[in-house]
């Protein structure tokens, strides 16, 4: 469980919030903290007062995966390969072994074609596969996708959940406009002006947002 507690920071104000295993998607206006929530979860960001803590440990000692929205912020080497094998070389991991746990990797992906080509000269969609791969190379714990698929056709966002599923990772928080999207998760948290207006399995939630832009179509159309 994901356990935040009295946090304070910039515009968010959690008194209590409890995030359990699976896939919690995070939605809400523009301005309303989303990513600084996820920050702090990653622990990319200290809370100025108080707790985040995941499954009782600090976030910083958590094995974490990022995917940030723009994808080339996330690009640090300039080919594929190099991109997504760098994590394991900072561990100094057998080449070989390296070598194998990327191909294995970037196949099951659907992107081992990619392998040799300059990560700038991809397009945007191939990018967020590349970071992604980036992010689940090591094995994460925990994963967050930071609005990743703003920039999606719905084909490719659908292939990124399939392939984050099949990884069943324990925790997979990401942050979305997509609502069509967020319907699948395992929960979802509204936040609005830095706080937690709603939480829970997706129909309790959306069921609370009825006639706001939120509201799936979907589920307006009873499809």
């Amino acid at each position: 469980m994901i356990e935040l507690s009295g946090i304070r920071h910039t515009n968010l104000d959690i008194s209590s919030l409890r995030i359990p295993p699976g896939t919690t998607s995070v939605i809400g206006p523009n301005g309303s903290g989303k990513t600084m929530l996820l920050k702090l979860l990653a622990g990319i960001t200290l809370p100025q007062s108080g707790t985040v803590f995941i499954d009782g440990l600090h976030p910083r000692e958590i094995e974490t995966g990022w995917v940030n929205e723009f994808p080339d912020r996330n690009i640090l080497f300039g080919t594929v390969f190099d991109e997504v094998a760098s994590s394991l070389r900072f561990r100094h991991l057998p080449d070989k072994d390296v070598e194998r746990t990327v191909e294995i990797l970037l196949d099951s992906m659907g992107i081992s074609p990619l392998t040799d080509r300059p990560v700038y000269d991809l397009s945007g969609g191939e990018k967020v596969l590349v970071a992604l791969a980036a992010a689940l190379v090591h094995t994460p714990r925990f994963l967050v996708l930071d609005e990743c698929d703003s920039h999606l056709d719905n084909n490719r966002a659908r292939q990124i959940e399939r392939i984050v599923q099949e990884r069943r990772i324990p925790y997979v928080i990401r942050c979305t406009q997509q609502v069509e999207s967020a319907i699948r998760s395992d929960h979802v948290i509204f936040l609005e002006n830095g706080r937690v207006a709603f939480d829970g399995l997706p129909t309790d939630v959306f069921a609370q947002l009825h006639d706001t832009p939120f509201y799936p179509l979907s589920l307006e159309c009873g499809i």
